[in-house]
């Protein structure tokens, strides 16, 4: 089964960080551009970060400056570290693929289960 597996995520107070990792399962992610996406409860799904395959990044203004994402092509895996981390971060953060970044979010694919974050003191 193609898909992404997301881990790392869990509690943490306001100001705490957390790194996310995404792993590839079925595939190899070398070539393609991988999305960091975050969905609260009663919210759209949203983007939040993007790694093209050559690894350069892109952020969402709600998380400039605090996040940081990088990829492992040789371990198959794309990080997200999360510095500063608000309320207004919490959500379930999922990772998906796609040609390049910056594209709708329907045109990302090998969506996985997603990991919670809630920052909450």
């Amino acid at each position: 089964q193609l898909q992404f597996v997301e881990s790392g995520g869990g509690l943490v107070q306001p100001g705490g960080s957390l790194r996310l990792s995404c792993a590839a399962s079925g595939f190899t992610l070398d070539y393609y551009a991988i999305g960091w996406f975050r969905q609260a409860p009663g919210k759209e799904r949203e983007g939040v970060s993007c790694i093209t395959s050559k690894g350069s990044p892109n952020y969402a203004d709600s998380v400039k400056g605090r996040f940081s994402i990088s990829r492992d092509n040789p371990k198959n895996t794309v990080y997200l570290q999360m510095n500063s981390l608000q309320p207004e971060d919490t959500a379930i953060y999922y990772c998906a693929a796609d040609i390049f970044c910056g594209r709708a979010t329907r045109f990302y694919d090998y969506w996985g289960q997603g990991t919670q974050v809630t920052v909450s003191s």
